[in-house]
C-alpha cells in the first residue's frame, strides 16, 4: 500500500493560478488527486488553467473571492454537485503588504487579515460539514515563519499568520474526532514572484541586502523553491499523516532552528 497515493481524491487549492499554490497543486496531481482551484478574477483563472494544461493536468478553475462567504459557499456547492466532495483543502490564497506599522492604515491592515486569516476560516467552514459526514478530510493552511517570528514592515501579515496557526490548532481540536486532520505548512523564504523584489540585483551588481541576510540566516544557504513544498504537502494530504493533527510543518531550510552566523 502506498500511503502517499492520492488517486481519486478531490483537492481544492485556493489562489493556485501560480506560485506556491500552483506548485502544491501540481504535486498533488502527480500523486493522483483531481485538482480544483480558484482565483480572484477570470484572467488569473484562465492563465492557471492554461498552465495546468501545459503540464498535462486537467484542473478546474473557479472565479471566487475567498473573503466573500456567499461566493465561497456557492463555489463549494457547485464543486460538490458537479465534481464531488472535497477531500483535501489547501488554504493558500494570501497577500502581504510591506509597510512600516506606523505608516499602515487600518484599512490596509484589515485587508491582509481578511484575505490571510478570514479567508481560510470561510473556506474551511464551507468544506468541513461534508468532511464531517464523510468522516474524513485533510485541511492544510499555508502559514509562514511569520507565524513564529516578527520582522519589520510585516505587522499585518505576521498577525494574520499567527492567527492562522491558532486557527489550524483549533480546527484540529474541534474536528479531529471526525477523522479530519488540519495542519499548517510554514514556508521559509521561497523564490516566487511575491518575493522577487527582495532578490533583485542592485545597480552595483551586488545582491539585495535582504537576499544576503536570508542566505546568511539559512543553514541551507539558499532560498527555497516552490517545489520544496510539494513533498510536505503530499504528506499532509495523504494517509501517511492520518495521526498528525494541529501541527505546523516548517519548510524553511533550517532558519527557525538557527541562531545565525557569528559576525566576522
Amino acid at each position: 500500500m502506498n500511503q502517499f497515493d492520492l488517486t481519486g481524491k478531490i483537492a481544492l487549492v485556493t489562489g493556485a493560478s501560480y506560485g506556491i499554490g500552483y506548485a502544491i497543486a501540481t504535486g498533488l496531481a502527480a500523486a493522483g488527486a483531481k485538482i480544483l482551484f480558484n482565483d480572484i478574477n477570470q484572467n488569473l483563472v484562465d492563465k492557471g488553467i492554461a498552465a495546468y494544461k501545459a503540464d498535462g493536468i486537467e484542473a478546474i478553475g473557479y472565479v471566487c473571492d475567498v473573503t466573500n462567504e456567499a461566493q465561497v459557499n456557492e463555489m463549494v456547492a457547485t464543486i460538490e454537485k458537479e465534481v464531488g466532495t472535497i477531500d483535501i483543502l489547501v488554504n493558500n490564497a494570501g497577500i502581504i503588504k510591506r509597510i512600516p506599522m506606523h505608516e499602515m492604515t487600518a484599512a490596509e491592515f484589515r485587508q491582509v487579515i481578511d484575505i490571510d486569516l478570514n479567508g481560510p476560516f470561510i473556506v474551511a467552514k464551507a468544506v468541513i460539514p461534508s468532511m464531517m459526514k464523510k468522516r474524513a478530510g485533510k485541511i492544510i493552511n499555508i502559514c509562514s515563519m511569520m507565524s513564529e517570528l516578527g520582522r519589520e514592515t510585516v505587522s499585518a501579515y505576521a498577525a494574520a499568520k499567527g492567527g492562522l496557526k491558532m486557527l489550524t490548532k483549533n480546527i484540529a481540536s474541534e474536528y479531529g474526532e471526525y477523522n479530519i486532520q488540519c495542519n499548517g505548512l510554514g514556508p521559509g523564504y521561497i523564490a516566487t514572484p511575491q518575493t522577487a523584489p527582495l532578490r533583485e540585483i542592485q545597480e552595483d551588481g551586488s545582491r539585495h541586502p535582504f537576499d544576503q541576510f536570508i542566505i546568511a540566516k539559512t543553514p541551507a544557504a539558499r532560498w527555497g523553491n516552490a517545489e520544496d513544498l510539494v513533498g510536505p504537502a503530499v504528506f499532509l494530504s495523504s494517509a501517511a499523516s492520518d495521526f498528525v493533527n494541529g501541527h505546523v510543518l516548517y519548510v524553511d531550510g533550517g532558519i527557525l532552528a538557527y541562531i545565525g552566523k557569528q559576525p566576522k
